[in-house]
Order: structure tokens, then C-alpha cells, then sequence
């Protein structure tokens, strides 16, 4: 075990360098047991500490064991004993984790009032947090919230030190934090990177300054791998979505233009796509419709309320009525309702739209415009007389195909990466919710690792719900999360013990080798 020397008033954070299921903890005096309050010289007569978040009060025993209270049991998901990896798998780690910018407590101080001003500071937070970075050993790491200053002078410097390869992306505007996707050079070697940046003036659903990162990325097998081994790329997307649970519209605009992005990314010659991990803050809870699109890969958003897309309608007690525009993809983006990058770009946006001549035939032969409306009268010579497209196109020398636009299907957003979590986002030992997140006192799933799997077309539901296996991406354990009850007990996010009021995810992943590269 590493100790970590701290002032008296800074407590250290201390775990068990192997994640084990069930593990006991071995007293270390480095950990020690942090109270509520340094002394007694308060001259509380001994009386029960109060903890009070918003308008909840709650009485804590004294003193919390902090690394008890918030222990996180490793799940491994296959026996180690019955699976070996061998030869053929790509064995590796990924986390995310949002980290909270400095700048976003000092501008928000009302979301931590019920944390002692000390371990706010980043000089505390930062050991910290590279410490639990430390502890886990990620080969992947994913991170929101990441200053754009503490990313150049401490980050970035930090993790460079033990062998990753930095990259970052800050929010656009006057916003001071971004995301940071970062590897470990020996494991893998970066093929493409790209910057997503969801403010788009010209578009209405557009208009905030979020960004996605995402990476291809290539393993780096071993000497001893055998020959002829398919060493597949592998696509890592990395966001932070827009937090206002009142604009969901915004948050599906941004989630549609990223996922194009992963598509784009993700491709590879041979007309395939490479396995995916998408990572990040979504701020949507696993009930909501922006979940349902990313698991389901389908959304029919008719009639949605804006409010309603995140599921987080908690934190707004007065519903917006803003309904979801139709379409929600303006053609201007270059992005279908596929969330797919259009095989060509609209044309600009001009004041006044023309017509020509070729572009009205067009229409006048398309799907939409053969379809006979109900109740029509029934005249002869007049209304009796089925057209046909093919005939009449070949004779006025036109294709008859309608434009995209006009294929549309009404109200459906849809994507094909077929994802799924690699969270359950339910604690059956504990008969409680995961929670990533304690904002108010309210426990809350936002933060996920979806994966590339295979649907099961048997087990479907009637509403659209769909269940996966592994694939070529098999994943083999997760660290657990915790439940509202532990954070409770815990005094909440952050705490002296963990130092943002996110949770971190982490889980590990065995990437098949067995197919042949094509030739």
C-alpha cells in the first residue's frame, strides 16, 4: 500500500490495491475516522450530530468510517476460474468519471452547502482524485468537468507521468471545462480523433455549448500474440450533455449528433463497424427517453414534452410546455433521423426557396402523392384512374424516388450501433436503485458505459424493449455502485472520502481476437 503524507485537516483516501467481491478491509492508521466536526470544542454535550441537506435533516452516527460506509464491492461477471482469456482476447479497463470543475462549485455554491469548506478546495480534491485514478489503473480513462487550466498545469502532467496519452476538448463559448479522453500508450495506439461540438449556430435545438470527444483506438497485442490474430480498432466517445432538465429537445439534438459521429468513426473498409464504447455525464436518468433511444435504438418522440426526455423532472417542479419540434433534426445539420451523417449536405438556407421544374416532377411522382386520400368522390374519367410512377417517370425521363426529407418517418429517431449498458442500474443485494450522483439529496443514475453487443430478437417486448449478449466485446466485471442509502450515510457527494458528486464507473472488457483479418 502507498501512503500519501496529507496535513492533519486533510484526510486520505486509502483502498485495497485489487478490486475483491466481499473483501475486508485491513485497518491502516492512515486511514483514520473522519467526524462531523475536527474537535469537541463546539461543546455539543455530547449530543447526536444533525446533517442537513436543503430541507432534509438527518441524524449520523459519530464517527463515519468513511471507506466502510462507501465501500464498492468488485462484480465479476464471468467465473475467473471457468474463463480464460488466452491468446485470442484483448483484455482492458475503462473508466469514466465526472470529476466536478472548481469553477462549477465556486458558481454553484448552493449544491454544496452541506460539504466543510476544506475538502472543496481543489489542492484537496486533486491528490485526491488522481489517487483513486491510481488505484483503479484504467487503461481507458474518460473524464468530464476537467478544467481547461487544471488540465494543462496538473492534469495532464499527472497522467502523462504514468504512461497515458492525453487528449481534451473544452466546451465552446466562455465555458472553462471540457472532457478528456485518456490511454495508456503501452495498451493501445490512437488512429483518429475527433471533436464534436454541439453549438451549431444556425440550428434552434443546437444552441449550448457541450462537446464529445471521441477516439479510435488500436490495441497493442503482446510479442507472444500469435500470427494472423484480427486486431479490430475500437471507437471510444467520450460527452457531458446538457444538464437543464426543462430541454430535453437540446439533449437529443446533441446525443443524435454524436452517435453520427460514432457512426462516421466507427466504419471500417470492409463496410463493418468496430466495437463502440460510448462514456460520459448524459444527464438523463435510465427511465427517461434519451436512455430508451441509446438501449432501444429507437425513439418516437410525438408529442413529447421537452421535460420529460431526461427523467429528470424531479429537480423542475414546474413542467415547461414545449413539446419536441418535428422534425427535431433540422436538413440544414447534415444529420438524418438515423443520426447518421446525410450522404450529402442540404444547400445553404436562403430568404426566398425556389422550385424547378425537375424538383416538382419529382415530387409529383414520389410515394406520398400516389397515395389515394380517404373519402375521395368517386368521379369518372376524373378520379377513377390509379397513375403509374414507373410508366409516367420513364416517360418524363425523371427518377422517381422521393428526396430523404420526404422519406421521413414522422416523430422516430433511430440508430444502428445496437448499445447497452454495462450497468444494470439496479443493486439486488442492497433491494436499492445505483445512484452516480446525490445532487439535493436526491440520489440519481446519469453518468454510463454503453457497449457494442448483439440483440437477442427473441426476447423483445411489446414496447420496443431489447435484450443483448456479448459480441466480439465481452464484458467481464464492473465495479458496483453504491445506493441513495449509502451516500446518506456517507454525508452525501462530495465528501471527505470522495471528492467529486459524481461516482466513478468502471468496468472491464475482453475484446475478441479469434476472427481472421480480412484479406
Amino acid at each position: 500500500m502507498e501512503s500519501v503524507e496529507r496535513t492533519t485537516e486533510t484526510p486520505i483516501l486509502r483502498e485495497e490495491k485489487t478490486p475483491q467481491v466481499g473483501g475486508s478491509w485491513e485497518e491502516d492508521p492512515a486511514v483514520v475516522d473522519l467526524k462531523l466536526s475536527q474537535d469537541k470544542k463546539d461543546g455539543d454535550g455530547g449530543q447526536e450530530k444533525k446533517w442537513q441537506m436543503g430541507d432534509i435533516e438527518q441524524t449520523l452516527p459519530q464517527p463515519i468510517v468513511y471507506h466502510e460506509v462507501l465501500w464498492r464491492d468488485w462484480q465479476d461477471l464471468y467465473n475467473p476460474d471457468l474463463v480464460e482469456l488466452g491468446e485470442k482476447q484483448f483484455d482492458f479497463t475503462i473508466l469514466s468519471y465526472n470529476i466536478l470543475s472548481q469553477d462549477l462549485i465556486e458558481q454553484n455554491p448552493h449544491l454544496y452547502q452541506h460539504c466543510p469548506p476544506s475538502i472543496l478546495h481543489w489542492d484537496y480534491r486533486w491528490p485526491n482524485l488522481l489517487q483513486e485514478l491510481q488505484h483503479w489503473e484504467a487503461d481507458i480513462l474518460c473524464l468530464q468537468e476537467v478544467q481547461e487550466n487544471h488540465y494543462k498545469d496538473q492534469i495532464q502532467p499527472s497522467l502523462s507521468a504514468l504512461g497515458y496519452s492525453c487528449h481534451y476538448k473544452r466546451r465552446t463559448g466562455r465555458k472553462t471545462d471540457g472532457c478528456a479522453t485518456c490511454f495508456k500508450t503501452q495498451r493501445f495506439t490512437l488512429l483518429l480523433e475527433s471533436h464534436v461540438e454541439f453549438f451549431r449556430p444556425a440550428v434552434g435545438v443546437l444552441n449550448r455549448d457541450n462537446v464529445g470527444l471521441v477516439l479510435l483506438l488500436r490495441p497493442v497485442l503482446s510479442e507472444e500474440a500469435p500470427d494472423g490474430l484480427n486486431t479490430p480498432n475500437l471507437c471510444v466517445a467520450n460527452t457531458h450533455l446538457l444538464y437543464n432538465p426543462r430541454r430535453g429537445d437540446i439533449k437529443l439534438a446533441q446525443l443524435a449528433l454524436l452517435l453520427a459521429e460514432v457512426d462516421k468513426l466507427s466504419h471500417t473498409p470492409e463496410g463493418q463497424r468496430c466495437p463502440i464504447i460510448l462514456c460520459g455525464d448524459l444527464n438523463a436518468t435510465p427511465s427517461s427517453p434519451l436512455y430508451q433511444l441509446l438501449h432501444n435504438g429507437v425513439l418516437n418522440y410525438r408529442n413529447l414534452p421537452a421535460w420529460k426526455v431526461s427523467g429528470q423532472d424531479q429537480y423542475w417542479g414546474v413542467p415547461h410546455s414545449r413539446v419536441l419540434p418535428f422534425p427535431l433534426l433540422p436538413d440544414i445539420l447534415g444529420v438524418n433521423d438515423r443520426c447518421r451523417y446525410a450522404a450529402t449536405m442540404p444547400p445553404k438556407v436562403e430568404d426566398r426557396k425556389t422550385y424547378t421544374r425537375q424538383s416538382i416532377l419529382e415530387l409529383r411522382y414520389c410515394e406520398f402523392a400516389l397515395q389515394r386520400p380517404q373519402n375521395l368522390v368517386l368521379i369518372k374519367g376524373v378520379t377513377d384512374n390509379s397513375p403509374d410512377p414507373q410508366a409516367a417517370a420513364a416517360q418524363a425521363g425523371i427518377f422517381p424516388d422521393p428526396p430523404d426529407s420526404l422519406l421521413r418517418t414522422p416523430h422516430l429517431l433511430q440508430h444502428h450501433l445496437q448499445l447497452t449498458s454495462a450497468y444494470t442500474h439496479f443493486l439486488p443485494t442492497k433491494d436499492r436503485h445505483e445512484v452516480t450522483t446525490f445532487p439535493l439529496g436526491i440520489g440519481s443514475t446519469v453518468d454510463y458505459i454503453f457497449y457494442s453487443a448483439e440483440p437477442v430478437p427473441i426476447c423483445s417486448t411489446n414496447q420496443g424493449l431489447r435484450f443483448f449478449q456479448d459480441g466480439q466485446l465481452k464484458l467481464l466485471g464492473r465495479l458496483c455502485l453504491l445506493s441513495e442509502d449509502d451516500l446518506w450515510a456517507g454525508q452525501g457527494l462530495p465528501n471527505p472520502f470522495c471528492c467529486s458528486d459524481h461516482l466513478c464507473l468502471l468496468a472491464r472488457f475482453s475484446l475478441d481476437l479469434s476472427t481472421p483479418e480480412p484479406e
